[in-house]
């Protein structure tokens, strides 16, 4: 059986859990990865066969988004070429972690998928949403990559859909420490912005993994890391806490090994106050921003309580074999012509 497995490559959560879901799809026969997206920071272990710019989110330097430089990436021509070129229906199954271009593959070539990963779980009015219902993200979260079929992943199991996250196995055979460091993980922020607050809890010290360097560098207390899946692992392993966005697959391993979680929703990004929702109802601290009185909330914080630990209700093997025999039983009559989109109808959706 040949299988196409989509993979959204903005940011590193989606490539990290796709090398972990690797070797159990590859029981089901061979697999092709279609890499979207271009700003990942991670080197993927996975067979790319196709490889796109897609749709990138590109972050600033001061917790949001960078809209310039996401506008000026964008081409619906690119898109449109890409789509059409991708060979989807030369596969028995496609697996899409939320890419919009094979999606769109899907719906020119009228072929089944199944949409997989955490964002296929807002398909469910029962996931937690943001306090402020944003209707662009709706629209986004909704339509951005359709497909026949879903299995979602949260932090609980909100609809009959959603399963379990799926955790590193390195996280899962981990003994847990605390060895009196915070990891910090914060990709839309500058270390400048990020170290200007944490040098004031001179006390305490961080692990801050940073797009910039290429060695470990000690400054006061603070060190920085270069990004890399084994050495983020192995900090958040043996830290007292963490802080990072509000993203799916970073919290979770966090929550699962038990930690003081710190979460700071990217500016702009609708799923990340959705994920600040659905944490905060764990007992995570969340906090809007970086700003004068944050060494004041970090303080606050490695005083409180720690929050729920995460108890996976399904293995990864498990959700794959549920997702695999989701696949098999799609019938080409669940391929309905309402999904379908010819290029005239693209454009002028644009």
């Amino acid at each position: 059986m040949k299988i196409l497995y989509a993979v959204q490559a903005t940011g590193n959560g989606h490539i990290s859990r796709a090398m972990e879901l690797l070797p159990f799809i590859e029981q089901y026969g061979s697999v092709d990865v279609f890499l979207s997206g271009n700003n990942s920071h991670l080197q993927p272990a996975l067979p790319v066969k196709f490889r796109s710019k897609g749709l990138s989110l590109f972050y600033g330097n001061k917790g949001g988004l960078d809209y310039w430089k996401m506008l000026k990436d964008f081409s619906i021509r690119r898109i449109w070429n890409e789509a059409n070129s991708l060979p989807v229906e030369n596969y028995d199954i496609v697996l899409n972690d939320f890419d919009s271009i094979t999606s769109l593959a899907c719906k020119l070539k009228r072929v089944p998928s199944v949409g997989f990963g955490h964002q296929a779980a807002f398909r469910s009015d029962a996931t937690p949403r943001a306090a402020k219902k944003d209707l662009a993200g709706e629209l986004v979260l909704k339509n951005y990559a359709t497909a026949t079929a879903y299995t979602g992943l949260h932090f609980a199991s909100y609809d009959d859909f959603i399963f379990s996250p799926v955790i590193k196995s390195d996280v899962l055979r981990a003994n847990p420490e605390n060895k009196g460091h915070i990891t910090v993980y914060l990709s839309h922020y500058s270390d400048e912005v990020v170290m200007q607050s944490l040098q004031q809890l001179e006390g305490i010290r961080f692990e801050l993994f940073s797009k910039k360097v290429q060695e470990p560098v000690r400054c006061g207390n603070i060190t920085l890391y270069p990004i890399s899946n084994e050495g983020f692992t192995n900090s958040m392993i043996n830290s007292a806490g963490v802080i990072t966005g509000a993203g799916f697959e970073t919290p979770a391993e966090a929550l699962y090994l038990g930690k003081k979680l710190l979460c700071l929703p990217i500016r702009g990004q609708y799923e990340q106050w959705c994920n600040a929702a659905a944490l905060e109802n764990l007992g995570v601290r969340i906090t809007e921003k970086i700003d004068a009185a944050f060494a004041t909330t970090v303080a606050e914080w490695l005083n409180a309580p720690a929050p729920q630990q995460l108890i996976l209700q399904q293995n990864t093997y498990e959700i794959v074999q549920h997702t695999i025999e989701l696949a098999r039983s799609i019938r080409p009559e669940q391929v309905r012509e309402a999904d379908w989109i010819s290029e005239e109808d693209f454009i002028t959706l644009q």
